[in-house]
C-alpha cells in the first residue's frame, strides 16, 4: 500500500474504506470484510453512528494497532472547544482503538474556532496522531489557519475525476494542507463506472474504470475512502497498485474536472439548514 506523508511526518495510506450511510449494524461485517481485502485506513465518524462496529472489527482482526490509520469526526452539535474535547472522547471510548490517527472538524458550521481547538488539545495529548477539516472551502479554511496554532494537517473534500478541487489545492499547497478525497468514485453519478474515457485507459492495464479513476488520485498524491458494501468491489477497489498512468493519461484525465468545486452548495440555505439539524 503506498502512503501519502502529511507535513507532521505522519504518514496515512493512499487509500481506505468510508463508512458514510454504513448501517451501524452492518459496520462490524463491512469494516471486517475491507479489512480482509487489505485496507487499514478507516473512515468514520460520530455522525455516521457506527464508531463501535469499526472499532469492533478493528479489535478482531488481530492486526496490530499501529498498522491502521483511524479517522473520525466532530460533529456540528458538538461544536465549541469543551463540547467537542467530550464529542472526541465519547468517540474514542466507542471506537477502543485508544487514540486517532486522524480527528476532522466535520462541517465549518457553529463555533469551529473552539471545535478545532480540541482538536489541537487532543493532538498536544497525544489522543491523535494529527488533525484537520472536512469540508472547509477557501473562505472558511483560510478563516481558520487565521486564528489557529496547527494548521490543518487535512481538508477531506468530496473530489473525484470530475470534481477535482484545483483552485482549493492550490491555495491548500501554501499552508502545507493534504486534500483527503470523499466521494472518490462520484457516487456513481455521471456514469462514472462506464466512463469511456476511464474505461479505454483502463483496458491497457486490465483495470475497470473505477480502478483508473481511484489510481488518478493516488497518482494526484490524494488518498481517497471509497465505500462499497461488497467484498469483491472492495478487493477491487483497493488493486491499484500494481499499474501506474502516464503523464498523457493523467492529462486526459484532469481534463475531465467539469465541477471543479463540488457539487455540494455551503452558500445554499436550504442545505445549510439540514446540515445544522442533523444530530450526531
Amino acid at each position: 500500500m503506498e502512503t501519502i506523508k502529511l507535513y507532521n511526518g505522519v504518514e496515512m495510506p493512499a487509500l481506505g474504506y468510508g463508512l458514510y450511510k454504513v448501517d451501524p449494524e452492518e459496520a462490524e461485517i463491512r469494516v471486517g470484510e475491507a479489512i480482509r481485502a487489505g485496507d487499514r485506513l478507516i473512515d468514520t465518524a460520530r455522525l455516521y453512528g457506527n464508531e463501535e462496529g469499526a472499532g469492533a472489527a478493528i479489535a478482531k482482526s488481530g492486526i496490530p494497532r499501529e498498522e491502521f490509520f483511524v479517522v473520525t469526526k466532530v460533529w456540528i452539535n458538538h461544536a465549541g472547544e469543551e463540547n467537542a474535547y467530550s464529542s472526541i472522547l465519547e468517540s474514542l471510548k466507542k471506537l477502543g482503538t485508544g487514540y486517532a490517527d486522524l480527528i476532522l472538524v466535520h462541517q465549518p458550521f457553529g463555533d469551529y474556532y473552539g471545535t478545532y481547538r480540541a482538536l489541537e488539545r487532543a493532538l498536544e495529548e497525544g489522543l491523535t496522531r494529527a488533525i484537520g477539516v472536512s469540508n472547509f472551502y477557501q473562505d472558511r479554511f483560510y478563516d481558520l489557519i487565521c486564528h489557529c496554532k496547527v494548521i490543518p494537517m487535512v481538508n477531506q473534500l468530496e473530489t473525484n475525476v470530475f470534481c477535482q478541487q484545483t483552485q482549493m489545492r492550490e491555495l491548500m499547497k501554501e499552508y502545507g494542507t493534504k486534500v483527503m478525497a470523499w466521494a472518490p468514485m462520484a457516487q456513481g453519478k455521471d456514469n462514472f463506472h462506464n466512463n469511456e474515457t476511464l474505461a479505454g485507459i483502463g483496458r491497457h492495464y486490465g483495470k475497470s474504470a473505477a480502478q483508473v479513476g481511484l489510481r488518478f488520485l493516488v497518482e494526484e498524491g490524494i488518498p481517497a475512502i471509497p465505500k462499497s458494501s461488497r467484498f469483491e468491489r472492495m478487493k477491487e477497489n483497493i488493486e491499484l497498485f500494481d499499474f501506474e498512468l502516464t503523464q498523457d493519461e493523467m492529462e486526459t484525465i484532469r481534463q475531465m474536472n467539469e465541477q471543479d468545486g463540488g457539487t455540494r452548495d455551503y452558500t445554499s440555505l436550504p442545505y445549510v439548514r439540514r446540515l445544522i439539524g442533523q444530530k450526531a
